[in-house]
């Protein structure tokens, strides 16, 4: 397993957010104390070429230069730009380390898969999974698929690969929730909303037809938008999730045959190195 992490990602914050640098910093050292063979690699920053596949130089200029908050979910942090040009570029050699046969996980803030060609929100400010999806499209790949399994719906991931033949998208999430989008499938979007408080077993069967169509697609990278916000005690959403279903998750992707690159999105309890762990094990056993 190699994961791509820079330290820096933890460097800016605001009182009271839900993602926050604790996420990631009470994380690594537990994946690393546990895993030590596993290794580790710090991400190049995303160039302007790689973020222009999804993004419009004018979104790429705000984030670059932000001054004023995007929304009340999305700050101006000092410096945001570069930190989430670092995580948009994890994303893209994790998906180019998964097409050499070597799987790997971007372990990065800010998420991405809010944030559409020209807005930044939930948190999220490059769409780093769909900016990986397009940059595989351009270095060899032919179709790519795309699974997320974060509790909130996918919508920039959806917003920029939609109708593009090439890209298969899947998205399970709590509907409704914020940001309430996700209810319908067209063309190549799948699109799988869950109720609130649906019990565990019924939102597991849910999602395990959902990989095996994207698998049908017959990929030549399985992109994982992986969000572990479904939790039982995860504070922002209401679904009802155990760490062995996350664990689940990952014993079905280390069954497939195809390259596969994961990458962190949301996931906001305590719980979370625990509940990644679980994963990061099943998959890379």
């Amino acid at each position: 397993m190699r994961i791509f992490y820079d330290p820096h990602c933890l460097e800016y914050s605001s009182p009271g957010h839900p993602e926050r640098p604790e996420r990631i910093a009470r994380t690594a050292p537990l994946i690393k104390q546990r895993h030590p063979d596993w290794e580790w690699r710090v991400p190049e920053a995303a160039t302007d070429n790689e973020l222009l596949r999804a993004h419009s130089r004018q979104h790429i200029e705000r984030v670059t230069s932000a001054r004023a908050d995007f929304d009340i979910d999305t700050p101006s942090y000092p410096n945001i730009g570069m930190y989430a040009r670092h995580s948009a570029g994890a994303a893209i050699e994790a998906a180019r380390a998964a097409l050499r046969g070597e799987p790997a996980f971007s372990l990065m803030r800010p998420p991405g898969h809010h944030a559409t060609s020209d807005r930044a929100m939930g948190f999220c400010y490059f769409s780093n999974v769909a900016i990986a999806a397009l940059d595989a499209l351009e270095t060899g790949a032919d179709r790519v698929a795309i699974w997320d399994f974060d509790g909130h719906h996918g919508n920039g991931t959806e917003a920029i690969v939609m109708h593009n033949p090439r890209i298969r998208f899947a998205s399970i999430h709590q509907f409704p929730a914020y940001p309430g989008t996700g209810a319908k499938s067209f063309a190549n979007i799948d699109n799988y909303p869950v109720a609130p408080f649906t019990p565990r077993k019924q939102h597991v069967e849910v999602a395990k037809p959902t990989l095996e169509k994207l698998i049908a697609f017959k990929p030549d990278l399985l992109l994982v938008s992986a969000g572990f916000d479904a939790y039982v005690r995860d504070p922002l959403l209401q679904l009802t999730l155990e760490r062995e279903d996350f664990a689940k998750f990952g014993e079905w992707l280390s069954n497939i045959d195809y390259p596969v690159a994961v990458v962190l999105e949301g996931g906001y309890s305590e719980d979370l190195p625990e509940l990644l762990d679980a994963f990061l094990t099943s998959w890379n056993d």
